[in-house]
């Protein structure tokens, strides 16, 4: 795609948004009492705001002009931050984490692959280096540790002789006794067929039948071939098959890409211009333009004093730089404005001397009352009136980068701009008032000067030094009480060290971790099709391992990788990964932290057993790792086997190890994360029953539960994985029946059969012995599965939790705000 082509994306996606923007302010006003329709409401806005998320990731990834990037990554920041808000709405609505859009998707015609969340490329570009830095440095300490054991498929042992000897003979004689048995099968066949020879021989040949006989044979064989071709072209034209060459790379593909490199290149080039304009340009206009500004702003202030002069009969007083200085009176003003001003401010200060005494005479306490009192009607009158949609913090920033684009790009002719360089107008118009204000505050100090000569030359005022004494006493008093309390309240118990040496004591004592390279989208997974149809017949449907995807990319990727997002966006301190054993929950947050670009910091109880012991031992360790992971943000810290640290009773096996030993600290952490602090902490556990519900729920803000793969999930994971061990699928290997047979089984199960069956000599085979799902049966009678009763007891543990408590009481009728004060005293 050319950079027009990109253009005119970015444009389409723009009217997209405008409308939908137009859309949201009216619902905005609306309430509504219907709780299926405000879904319906929510979730368009919703699947409308990835399909614009979408593009303009493609769009902001792929244009070169400096300037548009600036605006687009605006309008990105607050699409991706409408889009968590939205969710919130949704969550807090259906009162569950999961929702399902089958049937809106039917209406707006999309398929349910448009409605995957992209990770914006710019989280890893725009730090690949300070990544790449990062790697290298925990590499290398690693190796210092020596942490970096290589994985060695062969291990060498060193055998006695007489062993070595026994071990060559046995091979030897095995070759031997195998030659010897192809030479008598030779000898045999030799036999067998000098026997047949002789017995044909005595026969009279009739070579009519003889040809016939060939032509039968030839004719049911190449009409069998002419059937099977037959029944392919069939299958490739209903869709059941792919047609041929589907999963070869075309030569427009590579294309493509080298194309996007390109454009990167270029991206890199302009932004650099860009920045180099921006310092050159100044420059210039400070030469050409910097004295006739200066002569300017002199001449209006002059012209101010002349007029104060003539309307008061005083010179007026001079504003503090605090206040702004001169800007405040002549911004954006005519000389006109600036005398009906005087004026204003002159009758003013008269009608204020006047009715300062009455004031204080007049305050009663009564009115205060009576406005509490029109709240609390209101508030009633609003929930009498149904469900309003909460104010968005991303609409306003949205709204402004659209008016931008309305008012500069929309209809901008850059037939000049070819190459989508940077525009030096807008830049001029920038610096110039940059340039401004930079000489009004030179002005200013020249100026008061010349009204104090002024003052003193015509009025023979003198100046009162007392009164800004205090002024600047009173300040400093109070600047002085809250650096106290700031000094207070975060204590540095490392102030002395640098970043660098607390990194590597992480490292070295096994806290800080490497993360694995893994994607999200590596995360395999199918829809589910039939979400609102089960929900309509009140059957809670489990969710597919994409709607679990699609919260990791909302609770964790997004918000880590965009701080204005995080700033801003409902804010997530804390998730929870609850399954059982082998449905990729640490895969997850490996794939969290490789989006990212985020560091790994593992709290397990069992990696922190023993380290840092004592009382001042914890507090100096979670010191080092908050302290860390805020120098480098974004980071995940990440509690594996969380509900060890909940124990409802401590194993005895495991008393020696304190799993307890973070309970405590854990909310105090939460509590310290800030919205500009992009930490998240991810806890994972196979068995939440173990664990006190009531402090584990409060740390935990957001709960996942992830199922065991349903059957269209693993017919996708064994024909991936299969493919992805280099194993070659065809019609002898059935894996739909693979699917069925292997439920219960999870992600964990199929990759370990896999990678099994599929030995080097294994795939060597491939051409002449195809696969057959027989060979994978063998290895899955091994193991066990996950019985319908272990994933019954997570939806009994779920439905014990805030979130849990909260759905069954709406699906029952039951009234939520009652519910709400119910969780109320609780907590």
């Amino acid at each position: 795609m050319s950079n027009a082509m990109y253009n005119k994306m970015w444009h389409q996606t723009q009217e997209t948004l405008n409308s939908l923007l137009d859309k949201e302010s009216q619902h905005m006003m609306e309430s509504q009492s219907n709780q299926i329709f405000i879904f319906q409401m929510l979730a368009t806005f919703y699947i409308k705001y990835v399909q614009i998320f979408r593009n303009l990731e493609d769009v902001y990834d792929q244009i070169v002009h400096p300037q548009k990037r600036i605006l687009i990554r605006k309008i990105l920041d607050g699409v991706m931050g409408r889009l968590l808000e939205l969710k919130n709405e949704m969550v807090e609505l259906e009162l569950t984490e999961f929702h399902y859009f089958d049937d809106i998707l039917q209406d707006l015609k999309l398929a349910p692959q448009q409605l995957e969340i992209p990770i914006p490329k710019y989280f890893l570009k725009e730090k690949l280096e300070v990544i790449k830095g990062r790697e290298k440095i925990l590499a290398q300490i690693l190796a210092d540790i020596g942490l970096d054991i290589p994985d060695k498929k062969y291990t060498t042992k060193s055998i006695p002789l007489e062993e070595a000897v026994k071990l060559i003979q046995i091979a030897e004689r095995a070759r031997q006794g195998r030659l010897r048995a192809m030479f008598m099968k030779q000898i045999f066949l030799q036999e067998y067929r000098a026997k047949q020879a002789r017995m044909l021989g005595e026969k009279v040949i009739d070579m009519g039948a003889a040809a016939l006989q060939i032509q039968k044979v030839w004719r049911g064989f190449s009409q069998c071939q002419k059937t099977k071709k037959q029944r392919e072209e069939e299958m490739i034209f209903l869709g059941m098959n792919p047609p041929p060459l589907f999963n070869e790379v075309s030569a427009t593909i590579i294309q493509a890409e080298k194309v996007s490199s390109l454009r990167n290149e270029t991206q890199v080039k302009h932004e650099e211009n860009y920045r180099k304009a921006l310092v050159t340009i100044k420059n210039d206009l400070k030469l050409i333009e910097g004295p006739d500004i200066k002569e300017n702003l002199q001449d209006q202030i002059r012209h101010w004093f002349i007029e104060c002069r003539n309307l008061t009969g005083t010179f007026p007083e001079y504003p503090n730089v605090e206040e702004g200085g001169s800007a405040i009176i002549f911004s954006n003003k005519t000389p006109q404005q600036v005398t009906e001003d005087i004026i204003a401010n002159q009758e003013e200060e008269e009608k204020n001397k006047k009715k300062k005494k009455n004031k204080k005479a007049k305050k009663p306490k009564k009115p205060k009352k009576e406005k509490e009192k029109k709240g609390a009607k209101e508030i009633n009158k609003e929930e009498d009136e149904g469900w309003k949609m909460s104010p968005s913090v991303f609409l306003p920033t949205m709204e402004e980068g659209n008016n931008v684009y309305k008012d500069l790009w929309k209809n901008k002719d850059e037939s000049w701009n070819f190459p989508q360089n940077y525009d030096p107008e807008l830049i001029k118009q920038e610096k110039r008032k940059e340039l401004e204000s930079e000489i009004r505050v030179q002005v200013d100090e020249l100026m008061r000067q010349e009204l104090k000569n002024l003052k003193l030359a015509v009025d023979r005022e003198k100046e009162y030094p007392v009164k800004a004494g205090k002024k600047k006493g009173g300040k400093k008093k109070g600047k002085k009480g809250k650096k106290g309390k700031r000094g207070k309240k975060d204590k540095d118990l490392t102030a002395d060290r640098t970043i660098e040496s607390l990194y590597k004591e992480l490292v070295e004592e096994g806290l800080l971790i490497q993360a694995l390279k893994v994607n999200l989208s590596d995360y395999i997974g199918e829809y589910s099709y039939l979400g609102t149809t089960l929900r309509q017949v009140s059957i809670e449907p489990m969710p597919s391992l994409l709607d679990v995807r699609q919260l990791i990319a909302l609770y964790g990727v997004l918000p880590l990788g965009s701080a204005t997002v995080h700033e801003k966006a409902p804010l997530v301190k804390s998730l929870l990964l609850a399954g059982p054993s082998g449905v990729g929950k640490k895969m997850l947050v490996h794939a969290i932290c490789t989006e990212t670009g985020a560091n790994l910091f593992n709290l397990s109880a069992a990696n922190i057993a023993g380290k840092y012991p004592g009382k001042n031992g914890l507090q100096m360790m979670l010191h080092v790792v908050v302290k860390v992971a805020r120098e480098l943000q974004p980071s995940v810290v990440w509690i594996g086997d969380t509900e060890k640290t909940f124990y409802k009773k401590v194993p005895s096996a495991e008393r020696m190890m304190e799993p307890k030993r973070l309970k405590k600290q854990l909310p105090k952490i939460l509590r310290l994360l800030k919205p500009d602090d992009r930490i998240l902490i991810v806890g994972t556990t196979q068995r939440p029953f173990d664990a006190e519900l009531q402090s584990f729920c409060k740390v935990y803000q957001k709960i996942i539960l992830v199922p065991r793969p349903d059957y269209a999930s693993r017919f996708v994971l064994w024909k991936q994985i299969i493919q992805r061990n280099r194993g070659i699928i065809t019609n002898a290997l059935n894996i739909s029946c693979l699917a069925k047979i292997t439920d219960g089984f999870t992600q964990g199960h199929i990759v370990e059969v896999v990678k099994g069956v599929l030995t080097d000599r294994r795939i060597r085979q491939q051409t002449y012995k195809p696969l057959t799902a027989a060979e994978f049966i063998a290895m899955l009678t091994s193991m066990s599965p996950v019985y319908q009763e272990e994933e019954e007891s997570f939806k009994d543990w779920y439905a014990k939790t805030p979130m849990g408590k909260k759905r069954a009481l709406a699906l029952m009728g039951g009234n939520t705000e009652k519910e709400k004060d119910k969780g109320k005293k609780k907590e």
